[in-house]
């Protein structure tokens, strides 16, 4: 279960990644705009600002997250849907997907999917964490493969469930794409206060740590969740209370058919 809140608690730096994605996107006046694992809708709903003469529509597969972007005061239309099993519609002309593919197994023949499915000229506009071989990422997987644990959490925690920005590149180029595919590592400077959890910590319990806790009873991840944060507080000490804290983004906006325009 998705917890809005949680996942919102380092909005600004959450929503940093999006909006470099979007500066990179051409359109100027699409006809629909769909925004694939949309969250709590909050960043979806600038995409109305920037597009106001298009059919925005904002989809996630949780229900918690649609419940949210529900309530908000805008044009976007949400819908609970899963994107394994999105089409685009015929007047499709941009989809955004941002930090949602590490999440789906098999992304990269979705990505080639929607590349062929969308019209000539749309754009695909796709960010995924790149944090896996992290500190972070490898004290959660030392963590998960404790005996304690690694009966119930050996199959949750993949080792990179993401590509490159060549493998991206290349991949949605043979489907007949012009891309423009990049990595960027932000520094984020998080408050260490001396009283509460490590913010990494915090940090991954919006993301990297829901199915831990989902597989977990109260006294498990009260255990587990403890042991993580000593492995965090020494791979991330504090500094005159903050804590640096890396975190590597890949990026990809392709246009489709415009290889074929190109090279006639």
């Amino acid at each position: 279960m998705w917890d809005p809140a949680t996942y919102l608690r380092y909005g600004d730096e959450r929503s940093r990644p999006f909006h470099d994605l979007l500066a990179r996107v051409p359109t100027a006046r699409p006809r629909a705009v769909v925004d694939l694992g949309c969250g709590p809708g909050t960043l979806t709903t600038t995409l109305a600002d920037r597009w106001p003469g298009a059919r925005v529509t904002g989809l996630d597969s949780a229900p918690e997250m649609i419940a949210r972007a529900g309530a908000l005061e805008t044009s976007v239309e949400f819908a609970v849907a899963d994107v394994r099993r999105w089409h685009p519609d015929p007047d499709t002309d941009v989809v955004v997907s941002n930090a949602v593919l590490q999440w789906v197994p098999g992304h990269r023949e979705l990505l080639t999917r929607w590349a062929r499915e969308l019209p000539a000229g749309a754009v695909l506009a796709v960010q995924v964490p790149g944090n896996f071989d992290a500190p972070s990422h490898r004290a959660l997987r030392a963590v998960a493969t404790r005996p304690a644990w690694r009966d119930v959490l050996g199959a949750l925690l993949r080792e990179a469930p993401v590509d490159d920005p060549v493998g991206y590149a290349a991949l949605l180029a043979d489907a007949d794409c012009a891309v423009d595919a990049w990595e960027t590592t932000y520094v984020h400077l998080l408050p260490a206060p001396a009283d509460a959890d490590h913010p990494v910590l915090s940090w991954m319990e919006g993301t990297a740590l829901r199915p831990v806790r989902a597989a977990l009873d109260a006294a498990g991840w009260a255990d587990f969740r403890a042991e993580l944060g000593v492995r965090l507080a020494e791979a991330y000490p504090p500094r005159q209370g903050r804590v640096y804290f890396p975190f590597r983004r890949v990026f990809v906006v392709a246009r489709t058919g415009a290889r074929a325009e190109e090279n006639p």
